[in-house]
């Protein structure tokens, strides 16, 4: 590194203790300041080309021998760290930008004032590459790296968060809309109680418009919350379907229940309910006949006795067609024909039993596809 400070006093304070100073200072602010410390090594650079990694011939092109290929010192490990932490945190190109140019110019003014040979124009251009711009590159590369992680990681989080979004809209849909629908309901039961006066009358009236209108503005919420992409949750909440009934009767609806012996299908609950509560929205008065088996379960209403006041065009059947797709089963929703029935509404899905291979994934021949609904 320089002169011996016992033979060679003067020439280690004027050489020596220069270079450790330099050296010490490029430690202290390194950590913080990568690129600073790249430039107080600057004068401690690889500028001294009789040390390199390899040693190569020129012959086939010019009368030279033995030269330095990447010259090596012993603070070449500390400005490859330090290039590399360059790239590593800074954000900005142009100061690295304006270092390296300053770091050319530094090696072009060495080449000259050694002669210009093309040996030495080889060992500083290696130089230049090896030590500063490779390591700076390498660790622009991790930061990189490192910020595409971040963002894949924060891309997760938000989808987990729109999942967890979806899956309460879902709920809400579920739980809040079919008690407003009951709501309404009974209030439609009020409107017809014998013995009440015009008023109560028409604050039962006015009840059951503004449940519908809950019922609506719901809806339109839930739109906003619902992430079409995401997959609806396969459990629903913990009410079986007898205690769906029992309530529905509660309100003042009609409802026979059927219940096949056998295990009750995961999803019973929640197809009973989107249609007990399609059917106190769309069709009210009318009676409503369950059926559930291990492997189908079918609501039924007949025509609305009175004119409905919620809006087609809803998400429960959506989210619903979603559940029974993931489960391997099929969903038909549609009007049932007036001569056979006389008219209504049917919501009919068959389940795979427990064990039983999905037929569209096994290669079967599946059932026909859903129809659509015309309302929620």
């Amino acid at each position: 590194m320089g002169p011996d400070p016992f033979l060679d006093p003067a020439g280690f304070a004027m050489i020596t203790m220069p270079r450790m100073v330099l050296a010490a200072a490029a430690v202290l602010v390194g950590r913080r300041w990568p690129l600073a410390a790249l430039v107080l090594l600057l004068p401690l650079g690889p500028w001294q080309f009789t040390e390199g990694f390899a040693t190569v011939d020129l012959s086939w092109l010019l009368p030279r021998r033995n030269v330095k290929i990447l010259p090596l010192l012993p603070t070449s490990p500390f400005i490859v760290w330090y290039a590399y932490l360059t790239g590593r945190r800074m954000t900005r190109a142009w100061p690295a930008s304006a270092a390296f140019c300053l770091v050319t110019v530094v090696g072009v003014g060495v080449v000259l004032a050694w002669g210009g040979d093309l040996a030495l124009w080889v060992s500083m251009t290696t130089a230049l590459v090896g030590t500063y711009l490779v390591p700076y590159l390498l660790g622009l590369l991790r930061r990189r790296l490192l910020q595409q992680r971040r963002v894949a990681r924060l891309s997760v989080e938000a989808q987990a968060r729109l999942r967890e979004r979806a899956r309460i809209a879902r709920d809400m849909h579920d739980s809040l809309g079919h008690d407003l629908a009951l709501i309404a309901v009974r209030a439609a039961g009020l409107e017809l109680v014998p013995g009440l006066g015009p008023a109560e009358v028409k604050a039962a009236g006015e009840l059951r418009v503004a449940a519908a209108d809950a019922t609506e503005r719901l809806r339109q919420i839930i739109g906003l919350l619902r992430e079409e992409a995401d997959a609806p949750p396969l459990t629903p909440a913990d009410e079986d379907v007898a205690e769906l009934v029992r309530r529905a009767r509660d309100s003042g609806m009609t409802v026979d229940l059927d219940l096949i012996p056998g295990p009750v299908p995961g999803l019973a609950r929640a197809v009973v309910q989107e249609g007990i509560t399609n059917a106190a929205k769309h069709a009210p008065g009318a009676a409503v006949q369950v059926e559930v088996s291990p492997e189908r379960v079918t609501v039924r209403n007949g025509p609305p006795r009175s004119r409905p006041t919620a809006q087609p065009g809803g998400l429960g059947l959506a989210g619903l067609r979603e559940r029974v797709r993931l489960a391997g089963g099929t969903l038909t929703a549609g009007p049932m024909t007036e001569r056979v029935s006389g008219g209504g509404f049917e919501l009919a899905v068959t389940l795979p039993l427990e064990g039983e291979e999905d037929p569209r994934r096994s290669g079967g021949n599946g059932r026909p596809g859903a129809r659509r609904s015309i309302h929620d």
